[in-house]
């Protein structure tokens, strides 16, 4: 449970999030797709799905065309979206927001099929080890990711002033592997790092440094001090 916890959640926050959403670093084809389908093995839909719904998060935060905004109440921003699809794509046109994913044949596969593939390692895990083997690391994994929807928009603080509800939870920060920054995430998007003090734990990022030294991860972003003087800046005057 705890290694597959580990690996899905990463294919989750290093794959999906960090490099298929918003490019925040960059890895050799064949380990970007290993990082790819573990992430297809968390069970939170495929990478083409799970990018355009974040990357329309980002362009619509907490308006009411966020896919998942605390704006309609916790259980929609947590769970709630999830069963209204029409809120996610409907209005949107449809996978319009990934176009540079929909070019490569390996995304559109997993695309129609990433159910199989849980649905296979869910009957390999079974039937060594029962239930309890199939969903308890797919329930945490899973609602780490949501409360980064519900809670990170509505428990925490904000150091950023970003025009929107977003958080840094410090709980959340440990669950989810360093996605509990969540508003400095909104105050950088680009940005491969989201606990950007020494003190704000963020794993994910830990990771990809150690790709880097490894010569895997290439063009790997973070915010420069001017562009964080920039924003302190603007949240000062803010709040004043």
């Amino acid at each position: 449970m705890l290694a597959l916890g580990y690996v899905t959640g990463f294919g989750v926050t290093l794959s999906y999030h960090r490099n298929l959403a918003h490019r925040s670093f960059r890895l050799p084809k064949l380990l970007e797709y290993l990082f790819a389908y573990c992430g297809v093995l968390s069970v939170q839909g495929s990478p083409i799905e799970w990018v355009s719904t974040h990357r329309y998060h980002h362009q619509f935060t907490d308006t009411e065309k966020d896919p998942h905004s605390p704006l309609k109440g916790f259980w929609y921003s947590h769970m709630g979206w999830i069963l209204d699809s029409r809120s996610r794509f409907g209005r949107y046109g449809g996978l319009r927001n990934v176009e540079d994913m929909k070019k490569q044949p390996f995304y559109v596969f997993l695309h129609h099929t990433f159910l199989l593939h849980s649905f296979l390692l869910g009957c390999i895990l079974y039937y060594i080890g029962g239930f309890p083997f199939v969903g308890v690391r797919m329930v945490i994994v899973f609602h780490s990711t949501l409360f980064v929807n519900s809670a990170g928009h509505i428990w925490g603080y904000q150091p950023w002033n970003t025009g929107d509800l977003s958080k840094n939870l410090w709980w959340l920060g440990l669950l989810a592997l360093g996605e509990g920054w969540h508003n400095n995430h909104h105050a950088f998007e680009y940005s491969a790092r989201q606990g950007l003090e020494w003190w704000q734990i963020d794993v994910t990022w830990y990771i990809i440094k150690f790709l880097e030294a490894l010569g895997l991860a290439t063009d790997v972003k973070t915010p420069s001090e001017v562009h964080k003087q920039r924003m302190k800046a603007k949240s000062m005057a803010a709040q004043e």
